[in-house]
């Protein structure tokens, strides 16, 4: 029983609908598969969730019309894929009249009295999947056990395989050639084995075992007697000795800090001289301001001058050869089908995957353009190659642009309205720079203002804490409280190691309400995806103290791990959490981004996973290099040959 069909034109105007059952009407499902579907470019698969229902939906590119059927999740209908190819068919052939002559007036003028239509449609569709051939059992001639004999059927006690004396046979046949040069010289060795074998055949079974066993006792006792022949070579010095390297310190006395005298508390530890310039990087940036990112190509001007001198001699050499080679692959006022996109989505997927997008989100991106552009009508001098690239800039474009834009500043100043912290907590994966981009973001929020408290909450890491400490220490020698009037902008709250990481959370932001701090950076233990203990611990902490801003710290290095991680981390956080409405991941903050030239596509995998915007960008070792995510400057670079 299907609950709606709706037909409407990419513009929302509705053209038809068909209500199949009472009940919600289909304008929330539809509005839903629109916003998250359709607008975002993820028309890979042509079925969508929403809530109870499952959505299919058919794009007409040539009228830009969509077709969309809705019912039951629980149901299987086998007849919905068919249903819809039929009704596409039949609308579009009984108004193509319409839509040739009056375009766009014809949609908003035009009456479509397709009910009865319909109707047939679908009871045939019904009728055709329930009336199946039954399936046909094989004869007995027909099946493998009728070409056997009963003589190989049966299998005596103690009777080796056939198949497997086959296999020895085959075994035996490679080394014909081996064996038919030794075969003179073994000769009387042959006659021994024959003679032996005819006593064997006089004796009883228990015998022969007997026999074996001597014999396999005298091999093994000559083996032995050669292993213990005295070898020359002298034994080696027991003991082990310290390796010395030529560039090493061999004081070892120098690295020893088991006797320091500060014992880890930060009020004892002696201020450290640092740079603050080598800290700092960038001398003429903006303070407080976070700087988009850019990817600079130096050579793409060079490779247009080199595409425009080698065409001009190719049509001089070529005369009319070369013309027609210049418009061969021009479309010409035609729509396009699945056989002219097919090569260049092939080249086009290998390219996304080694630009290190998962191979999967690789797929289901040039599955949705080949939808998008199927049947779409070009106009004269464009190429296909051409017209697929364009279409597939804008769906990456599309896919790196967030739905709800995270402005973190403008929700700090809300919170202080409130008179309480923003809390932002960090997760993910062991070793992707949680803590150093925590360190980055404490310094761009004290740039504009605002003053921090970081939680150490990473009470199972050695160093973990004393890694916050000297973060902490460095940023209040470059932010002193004598520049912001004697308030110190940022503060280390910490209780060791070995306690609960949710309870440190919670004490973190009472003491920062009660203390005025604006901002609460919540430092979470590395994890991996697959551990349900630590999952279970970092749901509970998300779920007890709800802060504003979940973000996933993830390293721009992965490419099909970064699906994987984002899935199992959403999911582990929606299994494990006790609320109703389980908190998931808000936003991603990408890392390492310097060390992978133009392989960017992690940022394109993580986005289109999660639907989720990349907030920060982690570019280097420096306070200063966090960067906002420019969506056409990373296009950009995936899309560079």
């Amino acid at each position: 029983m299907l609950d709606f069909f709706t037909i409407f034109s990419k513009g929302g105007l509705v053209l038809w609908c068909f209500q199949g059952v009472r009940g919600p009407a289909a304008t929330a499902p539809v509005n839903a598969l629109i916003r998250s579907v359709l607008l975002q470019e993820r028309g890979g698969n042509n079925s969508f969730t929403h809530e109870a229902l499952t959505l299919k939906y058919k794009l007409d590119n040539q009228f830009e019309l969509v077709f969309v059927v809705g019912f039951q999740k629980i149901l299987t209908l086998t007849y919905v894929d068919k249903l819809i190819d039929d009704v596409h068919k039949e609308f579009r052939d009984k108004y193509r009249n319409e839509f040739q002559q009056k375009g766009a007036l014809g949609l908003l003028n035009g009456t479509f009295d397709f009910k009865d239509d319909f109707m047939r449609l679908l009871r045939d569709a019904e009728e055709s999947s329930k009336v199946r051939a039954p399936t046909v059992m094989k004869t007995f001639e027909q099946s493998l056990k009728s070409q056997k004999t009963v003589k190989c059927m049966i299998e005596t006690r103690g009777e080796k395989p056939k198949e497997k004396v086959k296999n020895k046979k085959n075994k035996g046949s490679k080394k014909e050639g081996t064996e038919a040069v030794a075969a003179p010289t073994k000769a009387s060795a042959g006659d021994k084995q024959l003679s032996a074998a005819g006593e064997k055949e006089e004796l009883t079974k228990d015998e022969i075992l007997q026999k074996n066993r001597e014999e396999f006792f005298r091999r093994h006792m000559k083996a032995g007697e050669k292993s213990r022949s005295p070898k020359p070579d002298a034994q080696k010095e027991k003991g082990k000795k310290p390796r010395v390297w030529d560039l090493g310190n061999s004081n070892a006395k120098v690295l020893d800090y088991s006797n320091s005298a500060t014992n880890g508390s930060a009020e004892a530890c002696p201020v450290e001289e640092f740079d603050p310039d080598m800290a700092l990087g960038d001398k003429n940036r903006e303070p407080g301001r976070l700087y988009d990112l850019e990817y600079e190509s130096d050579d793409e001007a060079e490779e247009e001058k080199v595409v425009q001198n080698s065409s001009k001699p190719s049509v001089k050499k070529g005369g009319l050869g070369g013309m027609f080679g210049m418009l061969k692959g021009l479309v010409g006022s035609k729509s396009l089908t699945r056989g002219d996109m097919d090569p260049v989505l092939e080249k086009m997927k290998d390219h996304l995957i080694a630009k290190n997008v998962a191979a999967e989100i690789a797929v289901q991106l040039c599955e949705s353009v080949a939808k998008k552009l199927e049947g779409k009508v070009m106009g004269t001098f464009t190429t296909v190659t051409s017209t697929v690239k364009q279409a597939l800039q804008e769906a990456l474009v599309q896919i790196l642009q967030p739905q709800r834009r995270v402005d973190v500043l403008r929700d700090v100043m809300d919170a202080q309205r409130h008179r309480r912290p923003y809390v932002i907590t960090f997760c993910g994966v062991n070793g992707v720079g949680k803590s150093t981009n925590l360190a980055k973001i404490s310094f761009w929020l004290i740039e504009n203002g605002f003053s921090v408290l970081i939680a150490a909450c990473d009470t199972f890491r050695a160093g973990a804490v004393e890694q916050l400490r000297t973060h902490t220490r460095r940023l209040n020698a470059l932010h002193p409280p004598e520049s912001h009037g004697g308030r110190t902008m940022v503060q280390l709250y910490e209780k060791g190691y070995g306690k609960d990481a949710a309870g440190i959370a919670m004490e973190a932001i009472s003491y920062a309400r009660n203390q005025g701090f604006d901002v609460v950076l919540v430092d979470t233990a590395g994890r991996m995806q697959d551990n349900a203990p630590l999952m279970t611990a970092l749901a509970k902490l998300i779920a007890v103290n709800a802060p504003d801003l979940v973000l996933f710290v993830g390293e721009a290095l992965v490419g099909n791990e970064a699906v994987d991680q984002l899935v199992k981390f959403n999911k582990a956080l929606a299994d494990h959490s006790m609320a109703q409405t389980p908190r998931l991941i808000d936003g991603i903050v990408l890392t390492k981004f310097d060390t992978i030239d133009d392989k960017v596509g992690a940022a394109i995998s993580m986005t289109y996973i999660t639907s989720k915007p990349i907030v920060f960008v982690g570019t280097g070792q420096t306070y200063c290099d966090l960067r906002s995510l420019n969506a056409k400057a990373v296009v950009a670079a995936l899309m560079k040959a």
